[in-house]
């Protein structure tokens, strides 16, 4: 099958995912499997293999973010139903002011986003995102984009998240100048994602709908603020711990402490932990208020779970088809500079969906040619992985896990996604490529 099909193919399947959810109005998670299987069986890949493809995608995905997912979303309805959310807006609206509670999220979401996934990390903000949302009286559209590419942005740039990391590995660059390089990229490229989530993204209104009544009614009790932040802050200290344990010079050792750490800095664990933290918020706890509380929760996590399941089956399947090998052998020859990594890992990442297997994979591919890109020598290594770090936010649609997750936990209909979670990726991925280039310039 010609390279030319595949990215028809390609093309053709966004536009059917964004006519059968926006126009036709069927589901979401049956788009995404009839897209799947689908642009499988037209790409040429067996019937087997498609199916096989499908379901390892999706139980891949959801063993890796299913837990996160349903013990945030569980966290989430007790810190809105207990008061805590609105404690943490009421809080950060203090030290920041209404007008800036957006940029507030957008930094929130790049610090978080350095020791933890960007999915669970939008996970575990998106009940305080939404309740700052509600408090500032704008759309929740504006701090959901904010929030987005904060957590994106150090998500590709600054180990110890894999991509980065990997790609260090991989071309030989110093891990402390990625992580300062990372550093330095990551705040234009945030402050990039608030004036989009500021300006594009307030045009697109939806409404937060807190699920804690925020004024009125009966007086209650609120939880404090140390209680009130504990679940949130808790599971990305522990995340982030087990970051510092896993560090390949042992610098918490290698006995019963890093084991410790290990275990309870898994996400999964972590997230467990906030969900029985934010028990604690909670002013009269019975069994009933815990077993209520919890059904809800999982309620709201199913839908999201399936979806980000049906994105992870799309990519999977994928990245069967010849598409990503296509793209890549087509441009390979191209050797125009600091472009070339970036331009790399943009087409892989549009092309499969995961931003991490997209630095991976360009960083092999560029490793062989740096020296004819000029880029061998003192920080070019380091440039390399920025480079491709800006490639791999550009762009994220529906064959992201991430997309559908903060679609999802953002109210976002697909095609307002669209407008706002790709464009937005769009947007942040070239002011990073931007801002590699000076660097480029300045130092090589």
């Amino acid at each position: 099958m010609t390279g030319a099909w595949l990215l028809v193919l390609l093309l053709g399947a966004i536009v059917f995912i964004v006519v059968m959810t926006a126009r036709v109005r069927l589901h979401p998670f049956l788009v995404l499997l009839l897209t799947t299987l689908g642009v499988g069986l037209l790409a040429g890949v067996p019937a087997a293999q498609v199916v096989s493809a499908m379901t390892s995608g999706f139980g891949s995905t959801l063993g890796s973010i299913g837990i996160v997912i349903a013990a945030g979303t569980i966290m989430g309805y007790i810190m809105e139903k207990s008061g805590a959310a609105l404690v943490m807006a009421n809080s950060i609206l203090k030290l920041v002011g209404q007008e800036r509670s957006a940029l507030a999220m957008a930094v929130t979401g790049g610090v978080v986003s350095i020791p933890v996934f960007c999915d669970s990390g939008f996970v575990i903000l998106s009940p305080l995102n939404r309740s700052l949302a509600a408090r500032s009286k704008q759309s929740l559209a504006v701090f959901a984009v904010a929030l987005s590419m904060g957590l994106y942005s150090t998500h590709v740039f600054v180990p110890p998240t894999p991509g980065p990391i990997a790609a260090a590995g991989t071309l030989g660059a110093d891990l402390g100048t990625v992580i300062l390089l990372g550093l330095v990229v990551s705040v234009p490229t945030i402050l990039a994602g608030y004036i989009f989530a500021k300006t594009y993204g307030a045009r697109v209104h939806i409404d937060p709908k807190p699920m804690a009544e925020e004024t009125g009614g009966e007086a209650r009790h609120l939880p404090s603020a140390v209680r009130s932040f504990a679940p949130i802050v808790v599971p990305v200290v522990l995340i982030a711990l087990k970051s510092v344990a896993d560090y390949p010079t042992n610098p918490l050792g290698a006995g019963t402490l890093r084991n410790f750490i290990s275990f309870v800095g898994n996400p999964n664990v972590a997230l467990l932990i906030g969900v029985f933290l934010a028990f604690l918020t909670v002013e009269r706890l019975t069994g009933e208020v815990m077993g209520d509380w919890v059904s809800a929760g999982l309620k709201d996590a199913g839908m999201i779970i399936l979806i980000t399941g049906a994105g992870g089956a799309l990519g999977a399947v994928l990245r069967e088809t010849a598409i990503a090998d296509y793209i890549t052998s087509s441009l390979s020859g191209l050797q125009f500079g600091i472009l070339l990594p970036f331009i790399l890992a943009a087409a892989i990442k549009t092309a499969q969906g995961s931003s991490t297997v997209a630095i991976i994979t360009t960083a092999g591919i560029v490793s062989p040619i740096l020296g004819a890109l000029g880029l061998a020598g003192g920080v070019g290594p380091a440039l390399a992985v920025m480079a491709i770090g800006a490639g791999a936010m550009t762009v994220s649609h529906a064959n992201d896990s991430y997309f559908w997750v903060v679609a999802q936990f953002s109210d976002m209909k697909v095609s307002e996604a669209y407008r706002l979670q790709t464009l937005a990726s769009l947007v942040t991925g070239i002011v990073g490529l931007i801002t590699v280039t000076i660097l480029y310039l300045i130092f090589v």
